[in-house]
């Protein structure tokens, strides 16, 4: 099993995940949100990367994934999160994990089967998956998703890398 953390950015609220997971198993560890609150941009940066930090020593994973930024509404909201996804991303980064990236499309594609799921499939599913009851708050349900696409993806790479060794 792997300890893997999911963020899904966000400059007003990060959610995060930790699972473990074999690839075809995973099991919920913790999740959650990160209320960014301040004025100013600096700050409300430097809480996302000492909250982010904290977690990864609270909970000790050795992956993290991460959503990629879509394209915003406007360009200064898209700046704004690729901004909140920087200082997550460092955080990680600082604490020597490895860190994958993937589309919001990929994550539902691999957790609901279709890259067009809406919040609420995306949030059955993860409680289906992770066997969870009760309402996830939905940024921690999109943070365990990539942390479950993670798993999945990496699982089924390192399947195609042994068929291949086998030829």
């Amino acid at each position: 099993m792997t300890r893997i953390l999911g963020i899904d950015p966000g400059s007003r609220i990060t959610g995060y995940g930790v699972i473990d997971s074999d690839g075809r198993y995973s099991r919920h560890v913790a999740s959650g949100a990160i209320v960014v609150t301040g004025d100013s941009l600096a700050d409300r940066l430097g809480l996302i990367y000492r909250e982010v930090s904290n977690v990864i020593e609270d909970h000790r994973p050795r992956q993290m994934a991460i959503e990629k930024v879509f394209v915003a509404r406007s360009a200064d909201s898209a700046l704004k999160l690729g901004q909140a996804r920087g200082a997550a991303i460092c955080a990680g980064v600082i604490m020597d994990l490895p860190v994958s990236e993937y589309t919001a499309k990929m994550v539902k594609k691999s957790v609901v089967g279709t890259g067009g799921a809406g919040k609420e499939q995306v949030q059955h599913m993860v409680r289906m998956m992770l066997n969870l009851q009760g309402k996830l708050q939905t940024d921690a349900a999109d943070a365990l998703a990539v942390a479950l696409c993670h798993a999945h993806t990496a699982s089924s790479l390192g399947r195609l890398a042994e068929l291949q060794a086998m030829r």
